[in-house]
């Protein structure tokens, strides 16, 4: 009899050491986000905050208007040049 309850007691020890060790993990990962968070929120007001004149405006480019008959064409040609369009036998 007390054989058998030195062998639960055992289980029950291995189960609740396996449970302890996951809980410390879970805990080591859980305080290290925490860390990195507050290390965040913390470096936010470090940073400085833009203002129209600390920005670069770029000119925006023309669009290229090609028409549909030279778009359709240079289509064609390259298709000849990948050989999509071959002759049959």
């Amino acid at each position: 009899m007390s054989f058998n309850s030195q062998r639960k007691w055992s289980n029950t020890y291995k189960n609740l050491s396996k449970t302890r060790a996951i809980n410390n993990n879970l805990i080591d990962y859980i305080s290290k986000i925490e860390e990195f968070y507050i290390n965040e929120l913390e470096s936010i007001n470090t940073y400085r905050k833009t203002k129209p004149k600390d920005l670069i405006y770029l000119d925006k480019l023309p669009e290229k208007k090609e028409s549909l008959f030279k778009k359709n064409l240079s289509t064609f040609i390259e298709g000849f040049s990948h050989s999509k369009y071959q002759r049959g036998y």
